[in-house]
């Protein structure tokens, strides 16, 4: 129970205690009813990898680059996979939250620090949904971009509206919007007619142009930096333990593999989406000689005339909206588990959205009225820069953690898995820290 202050008492309360073993599980020996019962949290982390902050460096990737840079969306992705692997595991085996641990481990002190940094990054990645949002309402409805900004604050509403009824419902919406994603891209692709068998070559085997040519290097690097998102790795050890599977080592064990199996299926599914607006723009830009398409806007305005269909343009602002009304689900759901788990303050739901949403909007108020569409697309870059920067302070601690046979006992992580792990943090960070040299340049 909180304080006057607001600060919780240490304890060992449960992460996100009003979702904590709320949704049960079936112990039927049919494994798909089994698994039915933890499809879900890998759903809500995927939304992350597939919001409007990452639309930018694929269009771009593919306008200018063709397809060439699919294998770095698939080396992306396969090191989302082993991070959120590592982060459900540590969720399920602690039965506490990646923040809480922080704290327990390193200290007050320097769980503030690291819960600000947190912020910033849910801030940052808040700012893409709501200039995406309003970009999309712009394109559907003619909506200024200024009003659209305010309008995206009014998701508050939703956010409580949908936690009253259950996580269940709120995992149900996240997967209707990325079945929305889905069927829009699906569409694209098909209106594009792309050259699938290059496309596939260049999926699975990297070009060694990527590293030669600084211009493709750092739209590359642009990539890597906007697929792993800081608090999706918080968020994903906290949600996880929503599940009411039994706590001992064997129902552990289970819900881990589960667990995997739905954030697999789930980054699958990101997957789709990353590489299908790369092969949108690589078969429509790169094919017409729109070598310099880059902002969402201009990738609306293009597509109908150039692939032929009416629909082409509306089916792309609409998947824009479901993605950054998806971020702003897990968005709001990431904010309560940092701040909860860092420093032990507990706000109300509406305040805590206000808060996070404000910082958002307003920087985006005032760059929308002073410059206008060009702006935003300088705010949407901006907003992968800080998340780069804040990556390795989430990624660093989880591998510490799940290396730790002290706090993982069975499940710590293997020699192999750990040695795989650090690698992919080392490369994070390098890749991270050479965009941001090419970005001070």
């Amino acid at each position: 129970m909180a304080t006057e202050s607001g600060f919780l008492p240490e304890s060992r309360e449960p992460s996100l205690p009003e979702v904590h073993s709320s949704v049960h599980v079936s112990r039927s020996p049919v494994f798909w009813r089994r698994l039915v019962g933890f499809l879900g949290p890998g759903f809500l982390i995927s939304v992350g990898y597939m919001d409007p902050g990452n639309w930018a460096t694929d269009i771009a990737g593919g306008s200018r680059f063709a397809y060439t840079l699919l294998s770095v969306i698939m080396i992306s992705n396969l090191m989302a996979i082993l991070l959120q692997s590592l982060s459900l595991k540590l969720g399920v085996a602690t039965e506490r939250d990646l923040a809480q641990l922080c704290r327990e481990a390193f200290g007050p002190w320097a769980s503030f620090a690291l819960w600000i940094g947190a912020e910033i990054a849910i801030a940052a990645c808040d700012l893409a949904e709501v200039i995406g949002s309003a970009i999309a309402l712009n394109l559907l409805f003619h909506i200024p971009l200024f009003y659209g900004v305010l309008i995206t604050g009014l998701d508050v509403l939703l956010i409580l509206l949908l936690q009253r009824w259950g996580f269940r419902v709120v995992e149900a919406l996240v997967i209707t919007l990325i079945g929305t994603i889905i069927a829009m891209f699906g569409a694209q692709l098909l209106f594009s007619r792309p050259e699938y068998g290059v496309a596939l070559h260049d999926l699975i085997v990297p070009s060694g142009s990527i590293l030669t040519n600084p211009a493709m290097l750092y739209i590359a690097i642009g990539m890597l930096g906007a697929t792993v998102m800081p608090h999706n790795l918080y968020l994903h050890s906290s949600i996880v333990q929503s599940r009411k599977y039994e706590r001992t080592t064997e129902g552990k064990r289970e819900a881990i593999f589960m667990a995997n199996v739905d954030s697999a299926l789930a980054l699958t599914v990101a997957l789709f989406v990353n590489a299908a607006i790369v092969v949108v723009a690589a078969a429509v830009f790169y094919r017409s000689g729109h070598y310099e398409v880059a902002a969402i806007e201009d990738a609306y305005k293009l597509l109908s005339p150039l692939v032929g269909a009416a629909g082409a343009s509306t089916l792309f602002a609409i998947a824009l909206l479901a993605s950054g009304q998806n971020s702003s689900i897990t968005g709001t759901l990431a904010g309560q588990v940092v701040m909860e788990g860092f420093i032990h303050i507990k706000l109300a739901p509406w305040l805590r959205r206000l808060i996070t949403r404000s910082l958002a909007i307003i920087p985006t108020i005032i760059v929308v009225a002073l410059t206008g569409e060009r702006g935003t697309e300088k705010l949407l870059l901006l907003s992968q820069v800080i998340l780069s920067l804040q990556l390795s302070f989430a990624v660093v601690p989880l591998v510490i953690f799940t290396g730790s046979r002290k706090r993982m006992g069975t499940f710590v992580n293997g020699p192999f898995t750990q040695s795989l792990a650090w690698t992919v943090a080392a490369l994070i960070a390098g890749f991270n820290a050479w965009f941001l040299v090419l970005m001070l340049r």
